[in-house]
C-alpha cells in the first residue's frame, strides 16, 4: 500500500472573516451657508485648514443690517413712548372711576390704549431680537469643528439673496464611516448560524474591520461595525451596513474605496485542512481520508472560504478523521494505505518524508540488469552453436 501524509482533523473556534470593499465618508458633513443677503466682504479662513466650531469663516457686509436694526431700536423707542404715556392715562382713569368723574366707556377706552401700547412694545423688542440675530449672521461661524473645503463664492459676491448660498462646508475626519453592503442571503445564513450555536460574536459583541491600505499593509485603527439596515435594498438585493473608524492621523480620506477584512465573530466546530488536500469535481469539494480500518475513503464537505493557506471546512469532517495531504495522487478510493504524519515541509506531491518506497526501486532495478546479462551472454554461444551445425 502507498504511503501517505495526513493530519487529524480537530475540531477549532476560528474567527469568521470576510473580505469586503467599503467606501469611506465624513463622521459629520455640514454645509456653511450664508443666512442673510449681503455682500461678501472676506474670507478669514485658509482652505483646507482644521477650524473649530463657531470659528468665523465669512464676513458679510454689516452695513444694511446694522441699520435694520437701529430702525428697529428707534421703533421700539417710539412704542415705549407711546405705551408709557397710554398708561398714564388709563392711571388717571382708573383714579377718578370710583367718584364717577369719568364714564365707564372713557374708562375702557383708556385701558385698551394701555393694552394696544403694551403689544406695540413687545413687538417692537421682538423686531429688534430679529435685527440683532440678523446682524450676528453677518459673521459666517463653522457649525461644527473639522476640515473647512475651498470657498464657493469669491469676495464681493451678492450672497443670500432669495435663497442661501453655500460658502464651504466642514468635514469631520476623525472618526470616519465606511460604507459596505452585504447580500441578504449571506446575512441571514449567518443569523441562523448565529441562532443554532455555531457562530457567536466577539467577546463585547460588536463585528471589527481591518482596512488593508493601497501598499498592502493594514491600517493600524481597527473599526467598528455600529450600523445595520433593517430593510434591504431592492436594486441590489443587499444590505447597508456602516463601521466607526478612527482616523486620528487623518491618513485615510472621505470618498475613497477601500477593501476591509470584516471579522463578524466566531465561527465554532470548524475545521482547517491544508490546500493540497481539497480535491473538487463535479459535485463539489471533497477530501480522502484514511479510515479506521485502512482503507481510503472520500468525505464531501463544505468549505466558508481560506483563512491562513488553509480551507476553513464547516461540515462534512468529523473530530479525528485521518485526512490526506500528500499522496493524494496515489491513492484510490476503496483500496489500502498507509498513514504518516504530515507536516508543511513535507513534499505536496505525494512523497512523504517517512517513506523509503523511492530509493528501493532504482535499487531493485541494478539488481535485474546483470542477471539479464548474463542470460544474454549465454544464449549468445547456443546461437552459434546451431550455425555452425
Amino acid at each position: 500500500p502507498p504511503e501517505v501524509g495526513v493530519i487529524d482533523a480537530k475540531p477549532q473556534t476560528l474567527p469568521l472573516q470576510r473580505e469586503l470593499v467599503g467606501r469611506l465618508s465624513p463622521f459629520r458633513s455640514a454645509d456653511v451657508r450664508a443666512r442673510v443677503p449681503g455682500v461678501l466682504l472676506k474670507r478669514v479662513y485658509q482652505e483646507g485648514s482644521q477650524v473649530k466650531q463657531g470659528q468665523t469663516l465669512f464676513l458679510i457686509d454689516p452695513a444694511p443690517l446694522r441699520a435694520s436694526l437701529n430702525a428697529s431700536e428707534a421703533q421700539l423707542a417710539s412704542a415705549r413712548a407711546t405705551y408709557a404715556n397710554a398708561k398714564v392715562a388709563a392711571d388717571r382713569a382708573r383714579s377718578l372711576a370710583p367718584q364717577q368723574f369719568v364714564s365707564k366707556s372713557d374708562l375702557d377706552n383708556a385701558e385698551s390704549a394701555e393694552r394696544t401700547a403694551l403689544a406695540a412694545v413687545k413687538q417692537a423688542e421682538a423686531a429688534v431680537t430679529s435685527s440683532r440675530i440678523n446682524l450676528g449672521y453677518a459673521e459666517v461661524t463653522a457649525p461644527i469643528s473639522g476640515v473647512a473645503n475651498k470657498q464657493q463664492v469669491t469676495e464681493g459676491a451678492l450672497v443670500g439673496q432669495g435663497d442661501v448660498t453655500l460658502l464651504t462646508t466642514v468635514d469631520q475626519l476623525d472618526p470616519l464611516y465606511v460604507n459596505f453592503s452585504l447580500s441578504v442571503d449571506e446575512l441571514t445564513q449567518l443569523r441562523a448560524q448565529q441562532a443554532k450555536g455555531a457562530l457567536a460574536l466577539a467577546g463585547d459583541g460588536k463585528a471589527t474591520v481591518n482596512v488593508k491600505l493601497a501598499d498592502g499593509s493594514t491600517y493600524s485603527e481597527p473599526g467598528t461595525l455600529d450600523f445595520s439596515s433593517t430593510t434591504v435594498d431592492p436594486a441590489t438585493g443587499a444590505v447597508s451596513l456602516r463601521a466607526l473608524l478612527p482616523n486620528p492621523q487623518q491618513i485615510l480620506l472621505p470618498g475613497a474605496f477601500v477593501s476591509f477584512q470584516a471579522n463578524l465573530g466566531e465561527r465554532n466546530n470548524a475545521y482547517l485542512v491544508p490546500q493540497q488536500a481539497l480535491l473538487r469535481d463535479t459535485t463539489g469539494g471533497y477530501v480522502m481520508v484514511v479510515g479506521a480500518d485502512g482503507k481510503v475513503a472520500r468525505k464531501n464537505v463544505k468549505t466558508e472560504g481560506a483563512q491562513g493557506g488553509n480551507w476553513l471546512v464547516s461540515d462534512g469532517l468529523a473530530a479525528g478523521d485521518k485526512v490526506i495531504v500528500a499522496g493524494v495522487q496515489k491513492v484510490k478510493e476503496g483500496s489500502p494505505a498507509v498513514a504518516k504524519p504530515w507536516t508543511p515541509g513535507q513534499d505536496a506531491a505525494g512523497k512523504p518524508a517517512a517513506g523509503g518506497a523511492g530509493p528501493a526501486a532504482p535499487a531493485a532495478a541494478a539488481d535485474k540488469a546483470p542477471a539479464q546479462t548474463d542470460a544474454a551472454d549465454k544464449a549468445a554461444p547456443a546461437a552459434t552453436d546451431s550455425n555452425k551445425q
